[in-house]
């Protein structure tokens, strides 16, 4: 679904050099022409244009007995658009350097698009095409559909796959989350073309609609290319409601038995909504707790003190109807129960006294001072830019965002650990792990 090409590349890396600290960052909101709204970001060190954008839809918006049609849809929209089949499509991609993509997550379907200044008409037009007239050619939906599974084949074996599904199955019963967005060996067969076009015309609208352009381009130019793409689609979506919900399962543990010589475990509970007024709070506790990665406490005591695994985290996962924290190791079978019991110790301390005033000033220090390494390139820019949007975090969030960082204090910090983890885990193993049993069933 995603093609790089040398001589974007190659712009590319020349652009690294010349992007701006994230304190500089300059965001226009301009509108375009048909009354599209976006943000852009002028940088003219470099002739390139990266854009990313999403719709309000996703994989929620699958039929339950069709799980994977979004995901099927980001595999098939810019295989063959218009009068132009798969091949010749591709064609006038890589002919002219374009990066297209697409991606369906849980809420939301997202896509980006890279191109060198002087491609940009065709870039727009191409991908005006994938959004309005798909094609899902009989020959390019049956070649997809096998490459999907096939990986759904591969992955039935996987213990990570087991017990990641698992884990959103039992937290998120009868509910969109709960399902796998690739959908199943059962129900992707089912998925016909027309559930692929019904899909894009429910989904594909100019309401609900966030784009963030970054490069060499003027306000008007940018809106006209808007336009070019998107102003020929629907005014509005037609969406099925999705309920909020709270993740269940709290205190359960689930142990699937499979045959590898590693168990991989995952673990979580309830989370903090971006919109709560704690979740900065609890976005510092997590990554001191987990999302420190090599400077948490749980890679600390895990990894560098008991060589248990190689890696555990985890981290603070935010949905437009329920939120989650969600973590994961993996270790030998026989110490299975070790590393998992660490695990629940430290994150039951962490409940109950919060972090310690060093450990907060280091994590504040950290998550300012890295932030720059997500806005280091054009394309994670306009990625950045469609998040700040989807959130709703305000135009200024990137200049206000060290405040808000600064802003927690240890009382903060220790409330919201207890808000945030105090009210235990839904654990899954798969594996064959020594000592770990079922509970809670």
């Amino acid at each position: 679904m995603k093609r790089i090409f040398a001589a974007f590349t190659l712009a590319a890396l020349a652009w690294l050099a010349s992007v701006p600290a994230a304190s500089a960052v300059t965001i226009e909101r301009i509108i375009s022409p048909s009354g599209i709204e976006a943000w852009l970001v002028r940088e003219n060190a470099t002739p390139l244009v990266a854009m990313n954008y999403a719709f309000h839809g996703g994989s929620t918006q699958d039929e339950t007995d069709k799980a994977g049609t979004a995901h099927l849809v980001a595999g098939m929209v810019d295989e063959g658009a218009g009068d132009l089949d798969s091949k010749t499509y591709h064609e006038r991609l890589e002919s002219h350097a374009i990066d297209l993509s697409f991606q369906a997550a849980r809420d939301y379907f997202h896509g980006s698009l890279r191109t060198l200044n002087q491609h940009r008409e065709e870039a727009f037009d191409l991908l005006h095409l994938a959004l309005s007239k798909p094609r899902f050619d009989a020959e390019a939906l049956e070649r997809v559909r096998g490459q999907v599974m096939s990986a759904l084949q591969r992955d039935s074996t996987n213990p990570n796959d087991l017990a990641s599904r698992r884990w959103w199955a039992t937290a998120f019963p009868d509910h969109p989350y709960g399902r796998e967005s690739r959908g199943t060996l059962e129900t992707v067969p089912r998925i016909t073309a027309d559930d692929l076009r019904e899909y894009v015309r429910r989904t594909f609208a100019r309401n609900e609609l966030y784009i963030s352009i970054v490069g060499d381009i003027d306000a008007k130019t940018a809106g006209e290319l808007i336009d070019r793409a998107f102003a020929g689609l629907p005014a509005h979506n037609d969406l099925k409601p999705v309920a909020d919900v709270i993740p269940r399962g709290m205190g359960r543990r689930i142990v699937i038995n499979l045959n590898v010589p590693q168990a991989v475990v995952n673990f979580g509970g309830q989370g903090l909504a971006r919109s709560d007024p704690d979740f900065m709070a609890g976005y510092i506790v997590n990554h001191i707790l987990g999302g420190g990665t090599f400077s948490s406490r749980l890679y600390r005591e895990v990894r560098e003190k008991r060589g248990l695994a190689y890696g555990v985290s985890d981290n603070l996962m935010w949905f437009k109807r329920a939120s989650v924290v969600f973590g994961s190791t993996a270790t030998r079978a026989d110490r299975t129960g070790e590393a998992l019991g660490i695990v629940e110790n430290e994150t039951k301390r962490m409940a109950e006294d919060g972090p310690t005033p060093a450990e907060l000033a280091a994590a504040k220090s950290f998550l300012k001072g890295t932030y720059a390494l997500s806005l280091d390139s054009s394309a994670k820019i306009a990625a950045q830019l469609t998040q700040i949007q989807i959130d709703n975090l305000g135009i200024d969030y990137i200049q206000r965002r060290g405040a808000l960082i600064d802003a927690v204090t240890i009382e903060d910090a220790k409330r919201v650990a207890k808000r945030l983890y105090g009210g235990g885990m839904l654990v899954t193993v798969a594996g064959q792990p020594t000592g770990v049993t079922s509970r809670g069933e």
